[in-house]
C-alpha cells in the first residue's frame, strides 16, 4: 500500500510520520469537514487535524489501522499512552474532542457502524489534583518578605490578601483601592465574566494591606496617582509577570521548593479552608466557581491526604 508524508509534531519536535495512504485520505476529508461542513476556524482545522494525525500515527504502531476494527479499548488505550508520555489533561481532552468529531464523520460515511467513543466520558481521573502547600510551607512563604523595604511589604501584602481570599493572579493585579473595604473586612472581586463576589479579609491581611497603604504604596507611588492596590517599584500597576516573579522569589527564600505559583496559593486557600470543616458551598462562592463540581476536587485533595495519613500511622494501612 502507499504511503505519503505526513508531518506530525507528537514529541513537541516535528518528525516526518508516514501514514498509510487510507488514513490520509481521512485525515483529509476530516480537515474537509471540519471547515467546509462545521465552519470551524482554520486554527481549529489544524488543531483537530494533527490530533487526527498523531492519532493515526499510533494506530500504524500499535493498532489496526482500519476504522471498522477500532474501539472504545483503542482510545482510551491510546489516551493512557499520551499520559504517559507526559501530555496535558487539556491536551488528552482536546485529542478525544478530535477522535470523537471523526468517530461521527465515520459513522455518517458508513466507514463504521456505531460510534467508538459514545461509551467514553470525560473522565475525572484524568485531572491532576490540585498542588497545594501545607499550611506550615504557607506560613514560610508569607513570612519570608521579613524587612520593611516598599518591595517586601508589599508582597507581604499581596501574598496575605492572595492566600486569605483565593483571589486569582488577575483579580488581584486589576484590583482596584474602592474595591477593599478595611473597617468591615471585605473586598469585592470582579472576577471571570464581569461577576463580581463579595469575599471576607482575614486579619492578618487587613493588617498587612493597612501597613502597605500606609507606607510602602505612598513610596511606589513616586508622587503620582493610581487607582490600582499593588504598584510595581516603577509606580504602574503590577503585572502578571512580576507577581510571579515576587512569587518565585519569596518562594525560594523560604526554601519551599519549586513549582510554587500565585495558583498555587488559591488551591491551599481552598484546601486548608476545607480541611478546618468550611461549607463547600461557601469555598465555592469566595473561589467565584459557577459550578459546584469545579471546587469539589479539593475534597479529592483532602480524602489523598486523609489516606496518606491512614497508610502511614494505621498498623493495618
Amino acid at each position: 500500500m502507499t504511503k505519503e508524508m505526513f508531518s506530525v509534531d507528537d514529541q513537541n519536535k516535528t518528525n516526518g510520520v508516514s501514514l498509510d495512504a487510507h488514513l490520509v485520505d481521512i485525515s483529509r476529508t476530516f480537515r474537509d469537514f471540519l471547515l467546509i461542513e462545521r465552519r470551524r476556524a482554520q486554527n481549529t482545522v489544524e488543531s483537530y487535524g494533527r490530533d487526527i494525525d498523531s492519532f493515526f500515527c499510533w494506530l500504524q504502531e500499535n493498532e489496526d489501522a482500519s476504522p471498522a476494527n477500532w474501539s472504545k479499548n483503542t482510545i482510551i488505550d491510546y489516551l493512557k499512552e499520551m499520559r504517559e508520555k507526559g501530555k496535558s489533561d487539556t491536551t488528552l481532552r482536546r485529542r478525544l474532542a478530535s477522535i470523537r468529531a471523526l468517530a461521527g464523520l465515520l459513522v455518517r460515511d458508513g466507514h463504521i457502524r456505531e460510534d467508538f467513543t459514545a461509551d467514553i466520558t470525560q473522565p475525572a481521573k484524568w485531572k491532576r489534583l490540585p498542588k497545594t502547600l501545607s499550611q506550615e510551607d504557607m506560613s514560610r512563604i508569607l513570612l519570608a518578605p521579613d524587612d520593611k523595604t516598599p518591595q517586601a511589604v508589599r508582597d507581604r501584602a499581596m501574598f496575605e490578601l492572595l492566600y486569605a481570599t483565593g483571589m486569582r493572579v488577575s483579580e488581584i493585579i486589576q484590583l482596584k483601592l474602592i474595591q477593599i473595604e478595611l473597617e468591615s473586612g471585605f473586598c469585592i472581586v470582579h472576577g471571570k465574566g464581569d461577576k463580581s463576589r463579595l469575599v471576607p479579609i482575614g486579619d492578618a491581611a487587613k493588617e498587612m494591606i493597612a501597613e502597605y497603604l500606609d507606607t510602602a504604596r505612598l513610596s511606589l507611588l513616586r508622587a503620582r496617582k493610581s487607582d490600582y492596590v499593588f504598584l510595581t517599584s516603577r509606580g504602574g500597576p503590577m503585572t502578571r509577570q512580576a507577581f510571579w516573579a515576587r512569587v518565585k522569589k519569596w518562594a525560594k527564600e523560604a526554601g519551599v521548593g519549586k513549582g510554587v505559583s500565585p495558583h498555587v496559593f488559591r488551591h491551599s486557600f481552598a484546601t486548608h479552608l476545607l480541611n478546618h470543616g468550611a461549607d463547600l458551598r461557601a469555598v465555592q462562592a469566595m473561589l467565584g466557581h459557577s459550578d459546584i463540581s469545579t471546587t469539589e476536587v479539593y475534597t479529592h485533595v483532602d480524602r489523598q491526604r486523609l489516606r496518606g495519613l491512614l497508610d502511614k500511622s494505621h498498623p493495618r494501612g
